[in-house]
């Protein structure tokens, strides 16, 4: 499982104009799922993303999470994580999980991030999305649970 993690003042998620997420000052995850995910991948990712210290104390040193601020979360489903563009011109997604079982898996991540007690949006699992973000820093990172392992 991988994800690109924003840190945000604030985001929005659109489909067809009408908007399916949108958050306040917190964390926006494009979320990619792999074909050997599983509940494992994401327990370590949900625990991760909001534990993260990467929002500023009284110091402006990183050491609050979302959780310890009361932030947001906008979680946008992107298989293009998974793309490999090592060869040729057109990225390759053999390594992409199938979009029955992502699904189930996107869901639970979105639940597992519910149950830790953050306040989580979603875009529209396999839509085209818009996205719209304040970027706060920026602070971006890249996370990936077979990293962990």
């Amino acid at each position: 499982m991988r994800a690109v993690v924003q840190r945000a003042a604030k985001a929005k998620v659109s489909v067809e104009g009408l908007i399916t997420g949108e958050i306040g000052r917190g964390l926006v995850v494009l979320l990619g799922i792999g074909l050997e995910d599983n509940d494992r991948d994401i327990e370590y990712l949900a625990d991760k993303i909001v534990n993260l210290r990467i929002f500023e104390d009284n110091n402006g040193k990183m050491n609050i999470s979302l959780l310890d601020m009361g932030g947001q979360l906008l979680v946008v489903s992107q298989f293009t994580l998974f793309g490999d563009c090592r060869k040729g011109k057109r990225p390759s997604y053999d390594r992409v999980a199938r979009p029955e079982a992502a699904e189930v898996l996107y869901q639970r991540f979105v639940e597992r991030c519910r149950k830790l007690g953050v306040k989580t949006e979603t875009g529209r699992f396999q839509a085209m999305m818009q996205v719209e973000l304040q970027n706060d820093g920026p602070v971006t990172l890249l996370l990936d649970s077979r990293k962990e392992f």
